[in-house]
């Protein structure tokens, strides 16, 4: 008669929320194969005296989606507007250490916000079209900004629809385009936004929690397109949802009270977490 016998690992396995599924990709990222798209080096984000961001060094690679989760409060929306210089924009904030984009100091000497924020655009968590303006209008208001943009754009028929194809909202408005954005529902709102952003044709987009204020179906249309626009831009979304980083980004970093915990491969992150305090934020122990 055979008798049970309990087997014991030798090493015990970490503990993983399984409602995070993880998109299996067609291709990885590993450390040593990046190429960079931004650096920082010992990045401080402070409000007067008080540093919301803490001696952040990292990596963000080319042409690949990179999701920063963590608690409310943990400075994952202020380390994202360090990236395009709207962190200073806010009376009393000051950013300390290094930050560049494709190789170039964005705090030099010299450097224009404006100038940063064309190759680096952003999508804020709230659609945020301008009431007054068209739907094409809207696309175009970024190449406005700089006048020796526009004056090189000859073709601003072919703008709107290469920005408005990119979003993945050409084929729900190319017959309204003269018509108010403020017409178009929350869902459409933003993706017009991440057109606007793209019309400059930029090397980064950030995302501050694009989907919060979507419904699902809106939601998983916005995920759709920032998984596709790997393949032209370098894409960073701050993310409250787990599951949305899982489902849409390459790498995943983990921020806790202003600090980098971990930054990994999103795969890595969510089935081995190497620091315990990572574990402990997505099997849902804390935030």
């Amino acid at each position: 008669m055979l008798q049970s016998t309990e087997v014991i690992p030798s090493k015990p396995s970490r503990v993983v929320t399984p409602t995070v599924q993880v998109r299996a990709l067609a291709s990885t990222l590993p450390l040593d194969d990046i190429k960079p798209c931004i650096e920082t080096r010992e990045l401080t984000a402070l409000f007067d005296n008080t540093a919301a961001v803490k001696n952040v060094t990292m990596t963000v690679p080319q042409r690949a989606v990179t999701a920063i989760i963590g608690p409310s409060g943990c400075g994952k929306s202020t380390l994202l507007r360090c990236f395009n210089r709207m962190h200073e924009t806010v009376p009393g904030a000051r950013v300390e250490g290094f930050v560049a984009v494709l190789g170039t100091s964005i705090y030099g000497d010299g450097t224009s916000p404006i100038a940063v924020r064309r190759h680096v655009g952003m999508v804020f968590q709230r659609p945020t079209p301008f009431p007054t303006m068209s739907i094409r209008n809207n696309v175009l208001a970024g190449l406005r900004v700089d006048s020796r943009l526009r004056e090189s754009r000859e073709n601003v028929d072919g703008i709107v629809e290469e920005a408005l194809q990119r979003a993945g909202l050409w084929a729900e408005v190319k017959d309204r385009l003269n018509e108010s954005a403020m017409a178009l529902s929350g869902g459409q709102q933003q993706r017009l936004c991440i057109a606007r952003a793209l019309a400059t044709r930029p090397r980064v987009i950030l995302l501050d929690e694009p989907t919060a204020s979507l419904d699902p179906l809106s939601t998983q249309k916005v995920e759709e397109l920032v998984y596709e626009l790997r393949n032209t831009v370098s894409v960073v979304i701050v993310t409250h949802n787990m599951q949305q980083a899982a489902r849409v980004s390459d790498r995943t970093a983990f921020l806790l009270a202003g600090e980098l915990v971990e930054l990994t491969s999103t795969r890595e992150l969510f089935t081995a977490p190497a620091d315990e305090r990572t574990e402990a934020y997505i099997t849902g122990r804390f935030g």
